[in-house]
């Protein structure tokens, strides 16, 4: 059996950690991901019938039963990932009670997966009723993204406006939009469930004053969707205390959506 430590899916969890860290997304604790697996490709790694421990959810995840994901750890933090993954992560399969999960690698000084699991699992649900291959969800506290909810009115419609008209890109690497919660409490299954009702319209979802939660097919396109905002909030951030010459208006804004070939929000713009 291979070394589980050569496993393409943990490296890709220990590089996208150090990232997300270096770009100070995650300071201390804070963010998580989890990545659902194919079972094929981490039986070449685990004996899958060796389940470690059992943990309690929280969380009535029938719909995921059998599934396996690797998640970063509860009260771990994303720097320490990629020197010791075996105590930050953990690879873990939602049990036939459908509220259990089976540890079969990692967390091996006692630890549990993230305290947002729940909200993970939620959102991974809604999401593949929408999109079968999304495999993704990922959490994490973008700077200027954050200090956008404190100057910017936390309406879907216009604070994804306002973001479309600082990259040309944007409009056409997140047409669905970014969905906005309130201010809610952290950790508890009441945002879990209002993230996944989002998560049936957008693939971003941002927690007014806390953060920001990204689902896709693969790290990369998540991670890129997060960064994309990010950087789109940074340029907003730079520039809104100046006076406004040039933006892009919404007739590009479609021009640009049509001629990539994507489905935007039209509701979204103000033609």
């Amino acid at each position: 059996m291979k070394n589980i430590l050569n496993a393409p899916f943990v490296e890709e969890m220990k590089k996208t950690c150090a990232n997300m860290y270096r770009l100070g997304w995650d300071e201390r604790n804070g963010g998580n991901i989890s990545y659902l697996l194919k079972k094929e490709e981490v039986e070449e790694y685990l004996d899958t019938t060796n389940v470690l421990r059992t943990i309690p959810t929280g969380f009535d995840a029938t719909a995921l039963i059998g599934e396996i994901f690797i998640v970063t750890g509860t009260g771990k933090y994303f720097k320490n990932v990629a020197e010791d993954p075996e105590t930050n992560l953990g690879i873990l399969r939602i049990a036939q009670d459908g509220t259990t999960a089976e540890l079969l690698w990692g967390y091996k000084d006692g630890g549990k997966f993230t305290s947002e699991l729940p909200a993970h699992l939620m959102s991974h649900i809604a999401r593949r009723k929408v999109d079968p291959e999304n495999r993704v969800v990922m959490h994490s506290h973008p700077t200027y993204t954050l200090a956008m909810n404190y100057v910017h009115e936390l309406d879907e419609k216009k604070f994804t406006h306002t973001l479309w008209e600082m990259c040309t890109e944007c409009i056409v690497v997140f047409p669905d939009g970014v969905g906005v919660l309130p201010w809610m409490l952290c950790g508890t299954n009441s945002i879990g469930e209002a993230t996944a009702k989002k998560m049936e319209e957008f693939r971003l979802v941002v927690w007014g004053m806390h953060g920001i939660y990204g689902a896709g097919k693969t790290m990369d396109e998540t991670f890129g969707l997060i960064e994309t905002v990010e950087k789109a909030a940074q340029i907003y951030m730079l520039t809104a205390h100046l006076p406004r010459v040039n933006t892009i208006k919404d007739s590009e804004m479609v021009e640009l959506a049509e001629f990539f070939g994507v489905k935007y929000r039209k509701d979204f713009l103000n033609l």
